[in-house]
């Protein structure tokens, strides 16, 4: 009898440390399990975001292939700067029409000290020695006036009908500084050879 009580000891023991190893691999099974299952949770969770992410590709995607309304907004942004830009090359050309008066008027003072065109008289220089042999030369007095230039005096003369350059007056003039012309200097100008 005391083999069979040894026997139940032994297999109640057995029975005991099996059962605890049971609930040991029991509790890692259930711990194994919560970990799969929070990894499931977390594989839903990434697979919604991925999803997520997916459709916003594609909006952004067809929203690129599409004019946008910011595009219409820059398109009525261009046409307000162009219809300035007109304005202003308007505004510039009648800029430019005022100043082309102003000049034409500055000429026609510059020709005549009353501001009328006159026909300049013919007189001699005898300083120049010409191309004259008697070292006289046939030509015009004129009275510098402000803003006279020699290019503006001789535009004057030429459209009087008078055929001369800015050389030609220079030649004529002797010691004459064409960047120093003072107002009230009278220079000859030279008449055309006939």
């Amino acid at each position: 009898m005391k083999r069979i009580l040894i026997w139940f000891l032994v297999l109640s023991f057995s029975v005991a440390a099996a059962r605890a190893q049971d609930d040991a691999t029991q509790q890692q099974i259930n711990e194994l399990n919560g970990r799969i299952q929070n990894l499931t949770d977390l594989q839903t969770v990434q697979a919604k975001r991925i999803t997520a992410l997916e459709k916003e590709v594609s909006e952004l995607r067809d929203k690129s292939s599409q004019p946008a309304a910011t595009d219409t907004v820059n398109a009525d942004d261009l046409k307000k700067l162009a219809d300035q830009v007109q304005e202003i090359d308007k505004k510039r050309q009648e800029d430019r029409e005022l100043i082309l008066k102003e000049i034409g008027k500055l000429g026609k003072v510059g020709g005549s000290s009353s501001g009328r065109k006159s026909t300049p008289s013919v007189t001699t220089n005898a300083a120049t020695g010409g191309s004259n042999p008697g070292g006289k030369e046939n030509g015009y007095e004129r009275t510098i006036a402000a803003g006279d230039t020699l290019s503006v005096i001789a535009a004057a003369y030429r459209d009087q009908g008078i055929k001369v350059t800015s050389d030609q007056i220079l030649k004529a003039n002797p010691g004459l500084d064409p960047k120093n012309l003072k107002v009230g200097q009278k220079i000859f100008i030279p008449a055309p050879a006939q």
